[in-house]
């Protein structure tokens, strides 16, 4: 079974964030696909953080090179494995249903901080909320 990643955020293609450039050459676009979770914007990024009420929008990609991807990502999501409790984002094998129905497992961020007054994102996403679409 191939390693799949699920994009939600800035890592998303439209946004170009230049930590993304780094493991492009490993990543093969699947589709979009939607996870239950819900989404905050916390300033400059957004936050997943697990829910059974709601959908978060991204993007999944299968991964060539899992070990040089995942420590590439954990390091760009402030995610320490070892450490979960003091992590910024946890990562965490999640259900991700593609928009052709499948259900696949992908790895996905969710934030690990204090949310405090973060707008909730109803619409679960993310470049809906900036107007990039």
């Amino acid at each position: 079974m191939p390693e799949l990643v699920f994009f939600y955020g800035t890592l998303m293609t439209p946004l170009r964030k230049a930590g993304r450039l780094r493991i492009d050459e490993h990543l093969t676009l699947v589709g979009r696909g939607s996870m239950a979770a819900a989404l905050f914007d916390v300033g400059i990024y957004p936050a997943a953080v697990p829910a059974t009420e709601g959908k978060v929008w991204g993007e999944v990609y299968e991964v060539s090179h899992p070990f040089v991807v995942l420590r590439a990502l954990d390091e760009l999501e402030g995610s320490r494995p070892e450490e979960p409790e003091t992590s910024l984002y946890n990562r965490k094998l999640t259900p991700v249903t593609l928009d052709d129905g499948r259900l696949v497992l992908a790895w996905a961020y969710f934030y690990n901080a204090p949310l405090g007054r973060a707008e909730r994102i109803e619409s679960g996403d993310y470049l809906e909320h900036l107007k990039v679409r």
